[in-house]
C-alpha cells in the first residue's frame, strides 16, 4: 500500500528533479522505495515534508552530497533533528527565474501595476521591471531580449521557449508588497544563506541569479507582512495605491498549501478588484479555463486570472505558449 510520502517523491523523481538534480531525482527515488526513511517523513506535518524542503534541512543538519545510502544513514541517524527542523521552516526558494514565464501575462496588463505576492518569501519575484531577459529558441537562437530602461540588469533570466513567441514588455511597477508566514530579509545574512541553502545541487547558475536579485532587493525593500495570506490578503491588498492596477501572484505557492485552504485563497484573491497571475501544477487547482489534462499537461500551468496562458517548467527555465491571445492586449 502506498503512502502520500512514497506518492509524492515518486512523482518528485519522476516529473520534477529530472533536468534539475541528479542527486536529488536519485535521493527522491530512494525515500519512495524506503519504508524506514518515509516512516520518519511521515512524522513531519503535511505541509513540511515536500522533498526540496527535507533535503535542504538534511543539507543545512551536515548532510553531504552523496549517494542515497549515506543520505538514509544521516536522516536514520538524525531523525528527531530532521523531523524538528522540517516542521519549523518552509520552502522559500523565490526562484526569480518564474519570471521569464509570466512575463507574457504581466504585459497584457495595462500599468501602472501594483505587484501583491502570496508565499514572497524575501520578495525576489516582485522585481520583473529590474531584471533582463533572453529568450532563446529550441535551436539555441536568440528569439527576444529585454532590458530594463538603465540598461541591462545584474539579473540575468534566460528560458527556452517552443512555439509562438508573445509580444513582451517590462511592466511599470510603482508599489511591490508581499505576505509569507516567515518573511525573509534580503539584507540579512542568515537569510541569505537559507535561501542560498535552497538551490538544488546541480543547478548551474541559480545560486549567483538569487545573490543578484538579493541584492537588488536588498537596495530597494518591498512590502512584506508576515502572516497566514488567507486571513491577510485583503488587508495587504487594501493598502495597495489606488492609481494602480492591482496584480497579485502565487507564483509556485499555492501546492504548498493544503487544498482546502488553497481554494479559499483563490477564491478570495478573486472577489478583490485585482488580476490573479500565477504558474502552479494543473491538478493543484479546478478553476483552469479551458480545463487542463492533468495527464497531458506538460510542467505547470501559467495564467492569468484563471485563463491559460501557456505551459512552463516549475522555474520558467523552459515555457510554451498555449493561447491565440497577444501578450500586449488589455
Amino acid at each position: 500500500m502506498t503512502d502520500a510520502v512514497q506518492e509524492r517523491y515518486a512523482r518528485f523523481a519522476r516529473d520534477e528533479a529530472p533536468g534539475r538534480s541528479a542527486l536529488y531525482a536519485a535521493w527522491a527515488a530512494g525515500v519512495a522505495a524506503d519504508e524506514e526513511v518515509r516512516g520518519v517523513l511521515l512524522r513531519i506535518p503535511e505541509t513540511r515534508r515536500q522533498p526540496p524542503l527535507v533535503f535542504a534541512v538534511t543539507r543545512m543538519l551536515g548532510a553531504g552530497l552523496e549517494a542515497y545510502p549515506q543520505w538514509r544513514e544521516f536522516v536514520l541517524r538524525n531523525a528527531d533533528e530532521v523531523v524538528a527542523e522540517c516542521a519549523s521552516r518552509s520552502l522559500q526558494t523565490n526562484e526569480p527565474l518564474r519570471l521569464a514565464a509570466l512575463l507574457p501575462v504581466l504585459s497584457e496588463i495595462d500599468g501602472p501595476i501594483a505587484l501583491l505576492e502570496v508565499g514572497a518569501s524575501a520578495g525576489l519575484c516582485l522585481y520583473p521591471d529590474r531584471y533582463s531577459y533572453r529568450f532563446i529558441g529550441e535551436d539555441g537562437a536568440l528569439r527576444a531580449a529585454l532590458d530594463p530602461a538603465g540598461g541591462p540588469s545584474t539579473v540575468l533570466l534566460e528560458s527556452t521557449v517552443t512555439g509562438s513567441l508573445p509580444r513582451m514588455r517590462l511592466p511599470e511597477i510603482i508599489w511591490r508588497a508581499g505576505i509569507d508566514l516567515a518573511p525573509l530579509d534580503a539584507a540579512d545574512e542568515r537569510d541569505r544563506s537559507w535561501l542560498r541553502g535552497l538551490v538544488w545541487p546541480g543547478e548551474r547558475g541559480r545560486q549567483e541569479r538569487i545573490d543578484a536579485a538579493l541584492d537588488i532587493a536588498a537596495s530597494d525593500p518591498p512590502l512584506l507582512v508576515a502572516g497566514d495570506a488567507l486571513e491577510g490578503i485583503e488587508a495587504l491588498a487594501a493598502a495597495a495605491p489606488t492609481e494602480a492596477t492591482l496584480v497579485i501572484t502565487t507564483p509556485g505557492v499555492l501546492v504548498h498549501i493544503p487544498r482546502e485552504r488553497r481554494s479559499a485563497l483563490v477564491a478570495r484573491i478573486s472577489a478583490l478588484d485585482a488580476h490573479w497571475v500565477t504558474i502552479d501544477p494543473p491538478g493543484a487547482l479546478d478553476v483552469w479555463k479551458p480545463p487542463v489534462d492533468t495527464e497531458g499537461w506538460p510542467g505547470f500551468v501559467v495564467a492569468i486570472d484563471g485563463n491559460v496562458r501557456a505551459a512552463a517548467d516549475p522555474l520558467g527555465a523552459r515555457w510554451e505558449w498555449r493561447t491565440a491571445v497577444p501578450a500586449d492586449a488589455s
